[in-house]
């Protein structure tokens, strides 16, 4: 019972109610639309703001979280002006699905093509930015491979990518499987599974680096106690002689999108040295289930 207590604590404040929510976006002059893309083995949960017509910015939560994470770069004006803003539940998250369920989806590639549906709710038919934080990075970095047209930028946010450096704490062996599970919740239970089966993702993941050929910039805390500030190191080693920048805070933790939200915005709004016309089609209103 003390590490259920622990570990719901621990993992509270990356969970907001419905109520909370709409308390939240009550007096705020711009609300998202939400939208759920859905097919044979997918239901995938959106919150977009921005125009539809503007370049797509697709935000990529970690492990636990949710589309709600990144509300602050939703609700800013001026990267609404500039993108037409997307941010998902991943695949087993909130209110995202896969095949019916809200089962644990370890696979990397399998939540990189789910999330790719996202852009289809995009109507510009121009490049994007895809970024990342914690365990959405190297699942944004699986979409630059699979998708290499869509992107023009790639921002990894404290990214979980080195599969020698996963931290696990002590209580990890006695919260996955087994009775315990009963008493936690499911988004404890899926970030669990996500981080036994990591590693082996992540070494899966090691041929597919050399293949990205767009501009990437990576950002890492130095009090990260999350994901180790080593990952950087090893950013630098897998993306040696690419277009890639490295950012080192030495105070900051792991929560970048929150408490260095001025930085990551700075990075958002230079401007990128072109956008190229893609392929991705749009996906008629009618497909989609919208509420504002």
């Amino acid at each position: 019972m003390l590490i259920v207590c622990s570990c719901s604590g621990c993992f509270s404040r990356f969970v907001m109610t419905e109520k909370e929510i709409r308390e939240y976006y009550r007096d705020k002059p711009v609300k998202p639309n939400f939208f759920t893309i859905r097919n044979d083995s997918v239901q995938l949960f959106c919150a977009t703001t921005g125009a539809d017509t503007l370049p797509p910015l697709l935000m990529i939560h970690g492990a636990p979280g949710a589309w709600y994470g990144s509300r602050n770069f939703l609700d800013d004006p001026l990267l609404q002006q500039h993108y037409h803003i997307i941010a998902v539940d991943r695949l087993g998250y909130n209110k995202s699905r896969f095949r019916g369920k809200r089962r644990a989806v370890t696979s990397i590639t399998t939540q990189a093509i789910a999330i790719h549906e996202a852009l289809r709710l995009n109507r510009s038919f121009k490049t994007g930015v895809v970024m990342g934080s914690s365990y959405g990075a190297p699942i944004a970095a699986k979409m630059v491979v699979l998708y290499p047209t869509a992107f023009h930028q790639l921002i990894m946010l404290a990214p979980a990518i080195d599969p020698d450096k996963e931290k696990f704490w002590w209580f990890h062996p006695y919260v996955r499987g087994g009775p315990m599970t009963w008493f936690l919740p499911r988004f404890i239970n899926h970030a669990t599974e996500e981080k036994f089966a990591h590693v082996e993702e992540l070494k899966k993941l090691l041929p597919d680096w050399g293949k990205i050929n767009i501009p990437v910039v990576t950002v890492q805390g130095g009090s990260d106690d999350i994901v180790d500030p080593a990952n950087l190191d090893f950013a630098k080693k897998l993306l040696r002689g690419k277009n890639a920048e490295f950012i080192y805070i030495p105070d900051a933790g792991h929560l970048i999108r929150w408490r260095n939200a001025g930085m990551v915005r700075s990075l958002l709004l230079r401007p990128a040295d072109s956008l190229r016309t893609t392929g991705v089609p749009s996906l008629p209103l009618h497909d989609n289930q919208r509420s504002n």
